[in-house]
């Protein structure tokens, strides 16, 4: 019953019965037979069927809220009774949204030293992708912003505060500069975090607060994309103040404090909300805590 729940999951996730599959690990014909068997053991409709997948039915979506509860709380006895046997093993996979990829060493480091035998694997996604996956059971942590949208039933603990940094090449005419306001910024040709990154729409939100309109010369979903076309000393960027600094620290560019005001915003590791929560999970949300004690 479980690997039906789980093969079932994966096409909603999916949407399409051969991706489902893949993902899976399974034939399509073996994953449609699954579907098919469940659906007979439930004596339920679970899934719109033509010449390709259509959709839940409504019995399918309740079948689906619950089929995740019941494969999450599975996969956590899974976890305890494997962690009894041999200690804490195996795989966490944890989304983190693109400014704080630099800074998630801090929190993976430590934690791979503890329990060696727990593999990690760090995904990059905005963070809408993260609760989400939370939801759908891809994620089983993520480290995003705390403070500024709803993140709806989640454990959470913050990391650091972000500060933000307008990132220049040194022959700019505001490399010179100990700091710039937000309103100074107006005109300047921007280089921008796409409109669906949780940084841009904070950057767009003081920009906006000063009096500035956000018309970005280019933008793209990736920091590294932005590094490189500041290289060029065609464009500027506004960037968080870690990740700034660390860019700025090979040379070649200027990494100066945006004031009135010195915006902040929190960020942390987020995992979805369980009493009590799995074994990996307790000891990330741990090793996240002594962290931010460090810091602090």
């Amino acid at each position: 019953m479980i690997d039906k729940l789980e093969m079932f999951i994966a096409l909603a996730n999916e949407g399409h019965f051969g991706r489902a599959a893949e993902v899976c690990r399974v034939t399509q014909p073996t994953l449609s037979s699954a579907i098919k068997q469940l659906e007979d053991q439930l004596g339920v409709q679970l899934v719109f069927r033509g010449s390709r997948f259509q959709g839940l039915t409504p019995e399918g979506q309740r079948v689906l809220d619950r089929a995740r509860r019941i494969v999450a709380d599975t996969r956590a006895l899974r976890d305890e009774m494997r962690s009894l046997k041999q200690g804490l093993a195996g795989n966490l996979r944890i989304g983190v949204i693109p400014t704080a990829l630099p800074m998630v060493a801090s929190l993976t480091a430590p934690f791979t030293h503890r329990h060696p035998n727990v593999g990690v694997t760090i995904l990059s996604r905005t963070s809408a992708e993260i609760l989400t996956g939370l939801e759908r059971l891809d994620l089983d942590a993520g480290i995003t912003y705390l403070d500024n949208e709803p993140l709806g039933r989640v454990a959470q603990v913050p990391l650091y505060t972000e500060f933000y940094r307008l990132l220049c090449a040194t022959g700019s005419p505001l490399a010179n500069r100990d700091r710039v306001t937000w309103a100074e910024l107006a005109d300047l040709p921007l280089c921008l975090l796409t409109p669906d990154m949780q940084n841009r729409r904070i950057v767009t939100q003081h920009l906006a607060e000063a009096g500035v309109r956000v018309s970005p010369g280019v933008e793209s979903n990736s920091t590294i994309t932005l590094l490189a076309h500041v290289m060029t000393g065609r464009w500027l960027s506004i960037l968080p103040k870690k990740l700034a600094d660390l860019f700025a620290a090979s040379g070649g560019l200027r990494a100066i404090p945006i004031v009135n005001p010195e915006a902040e915003h929190l960020v942390g590791l987020v995992a979805p909300h369980r009493d009590p929560p799995t074994p990996l999970i307790a000891a990330l949300l741990e090793t996240a805590r002594r962290a931010a004690e460090v810091k602090g």
